[in-house]
């Protein structure tokens, strides 16, 4: 399957859901010091979704990503097959993950495909490679 195919199918079957989840998750984000509250969902291959927010600590190098949080929760309980990772801000753009973040995640599932959105609507479908 083509890339572009396979981005469209995952965007049709998950993307809605995925989102909605990630929206969900970014409620319970706790940014004080930068304020940007990010939220991600992350599907596996047996259908379960963890979702992930951020967690933000004064010693900046202790915070830990949407992304990575959803990723623990999920090996956490026994799941290591990733199908697909949405991730959300509140920016005029939507965010990306970060680089500790997609180094994470490349241990894992080196073509995730990830949908990126923000809180007006605005989606962009990509994978992690």
């Amino acid at each position: 399957m083509k890339e572009k195919d396979l981005l469209s199918k995952v965007m049709d079957e998950h993307g809605a859901q995925l989102l909605a989840e990630a929206i969900k998750a970014r409620e319970k984000a706790y940014a004080p010091y930068s304020g940007y509250q990010v939220g991600a969902a992350l599907l596996t291959a047996s259908g379960q979704i963890f979702g992930g927010c951020n967690i933000e600590n004064a010693s900046y190098g202790a915070t830990i990503c949407a992304e990575r949080v959803a990723v623990v929760k999920a090996l956490s309980e026994g799941e290591n097959d990733f199908l697909a990772l949405a991730v959300v801000t509140d920016s005029e753009e939507p965010g990306t993950p970060c680089g500790i973040c997609r180094q994470f995640l490349v241990e894992f599932a080196p073509q995730l495909p990830i949908i990126m959105g923000n809180l007006q609507g605005k989606v962009i479908v990509g994978r992690l490679d």
